[in-house]
């Protein structure tokens, strides 16, 4: 299914791409794709939940809410606050994706960005000026990263 998109100078959170301290290459900006509402909904119902619209309401037969889809819990914040950049050590091991593989990260039902997984691995700190348990899937890869308020993340498989 084809998807639609909102220009990044037009999406309402584009700041988080532009912001002095985190700078994003343009090349990089020319592959954040936030999806329109429609798309958006529609990548939220078929990989991640059909009956809430944000992390914190899961409920039972989401995938995300069961206990054993999450394998391994770890701590972000420390590596958000720190100067270097690079990915989670963690996160690199537990993904083995090709670097143009697509992937979402989904804040919440409406609020989802299509890029690639070099583009996300580069630039993770910049995705998580929002931080209310967005999830980051790629639809043909079972894996699966939920980042949490409290500081931690959660890598997992999707079922």
């Amino acid at each position: 299914m084809a998807h639609t998109y909102i220009p990044l100078d037009a999406y309402k959170r584009k700041w988080i791409f532009n912001h002095k301290d985190l700078p994003v290459l343009d090349t990089d900006k020319a592959l954040i794709k936030p999806l329109t509402d429609k798309s958006a909904m529609t990548v939220w119902n078929q990989w991640i939940s059909n009956k809430c619209n944000r992390a914190e309401l899961f409920s039972k037969g989401d995938w995300a809410a069961k206990q054993d889809a999450w394998k391994q819990t770890e701590h972000w914040q420390s590596a958000w606050d720190s100067d270097d950049n690079t990915l989670l050590e963690p996160i690199a091991e537990f993904i083995d994706w090709d670097d143009d593989t697509q992937v979402f990260f989904c804040y919440e039902k409406y609020q989802i960005i299509e890029t690639t997984w070099a583009v996300f691995a580069r630039n993770w700190k910049a995705f998580l000026f929002f931080d209310d348990g967005p999830i980051l899937i790629a639809p043909k890869k079972k894996q699966a990263i939920m980042f949490e308020q409290n500081g931690q993340y959660k890598l997992g498989m999707r079922s």
